[in-house]
């Protein structure tokens, strides 16, 4: 049995389930590691990729936003004498990081980790009241910037695109209205403002809050277009040969790795922003059958693992194309970088 702890985290029975790789082996599988390959591990976390791959003998460079992540894996650093390189930085920016000759793996793990979610400082979970604060890096906008900023317009088409919320203009209006009267600081305030205006019913298996905080979450961190960008500097980093696995946990996610993959795969391809364009050289192919998900096993065990998606490609020798984010048919969402003025 599994409860909701908000922003598509769950909690296991008998306590928080601390971080553990999801799809460990199929995507060590995919990537496949071996002594004298340099992997980049854009999402380092706990390192459960990472010590993967450098125990299989590659060597790896791996970054994360996080400055506690990074803090937290100096004893892996020096456990594998000098393979492992931990690089504070965003993982849209992993082609500075990658050798002038080529990486032969790149692995994303795209989400909030259990580690962030049990920090109840850092504002991701209503499950522990805490600062409205939802930043991975520690800097830049808050989610409490975003509620207590956003024109009602702009956190309607947050709410709905990026947490898929129906009651979206119902709740952006709810705190609009009491915005006014105090800000929202915490996130139990949140949480219960919203169950408040959107009650939970007997059949709803999350609570109602939980949309909203994970569109929150995605909206205050980029997490779409650190993607997008990411999936385009993998593009450029590979070698021929080399690698590229994602695992994604969200349908929006999904969609814009499944895009990318098609759009790189050769075949003609188009869409209402884009005119249909002929075939092409194949700059990614198929790893595998496919779309990978978690077997009953490691679902039952791992929460976190049952919405999640594994999508694999193979880089080809074909020049990489001009990043264009046209391909992905995303909509223009409000300027977080106003918010915080």
């Amino acid at each position: 049995m599994a409860t909701d702890l908000g922003g598509g985290v769950t909690e296991a029975e008998g306590g928080p389930v601390r971080h553990i790789p999801v799809l460990l082996n199929e995507v060590v599988e995919a990537l496949a590691p071996q002594p004298g390959k340099i992997i980049l591990d854009g999402t380092f976390g706990a390192g459960g990729y990472t010590r993967a791959l450098l125990e299989a003998g590659a060597d790896v460079i791996a970054l994360d936003r996080d400055p506690t992540a990074i803090a937290a894996g100096q004893a892996l650093v020096g456990a594998f004498g000098g393979r492992l390189s931990l690089v504070h930085t965003q993982f849209s920016a992993l082609a500075h990081h990658a050798p002038e000759a080529g990486l032969d793996g790149v692995v994303l793990d795209i989400g909030v980790s259990s580690m962030q979610i049990d920090e109840a400082e850092r504002g991701f979970s209503f499950q522990k009241n805490g600062p409205l604060d939802m930043r991975m890096s520690g800097s830049g906008v808050s989610a409490a910037d975003v509620v207590n900023r956003a024109k009602v317009g702009d956190l309607i088409r947050i709410f709905g695109f990026l947490g898929e919320e129906k009651q979206a203009g119902r709740i952006a209006r709810a705190i609009e209205k009491r915005r006014v009267e105090k800000p929202f600081e915490t996130t139990r305030d949140l949480a219960g403002m919203i169950e408040i205006v959107t009650p939970r019913k007997a059949k709803d298996k999350i609570h109602p809050a939980t949309r909203v905080f994970q569109a929150l979450r995605i909206f205050v961190n980029d997490e779409l277009g650190e993607l997008v960008e990411a999936l385009f500097a993998a593009e450029q980093a590979l070698k021929p040969g080399g690698r590229l696995v994602v695992v994604t946990f969200h349908s929006l996610e999904d969609r814009i790795v499944k895009t990318f993959f098609s759009d790189r795969s050769g075949k003609a391809a188009g869409s209402r922003h884009m005119p249909m364009v002929a075939d092409r050289p194949a700059i990614f192919t198929p790893i595998g059958r496919g779309l990978v998900t978690a077997g009953e096993t490691e679902a039952e065990a791992n929460p976190r693992a049952r919405s999640a998606k594994l999508r694999a490609g193979l880089r080809t020798e074909a020049r990489a194309m001009k990043p264009d984010r046209a391909i992905f048919d995303l909509p223009a969402l409000a300027d977080i970088q106003r918010m915080g003025a």
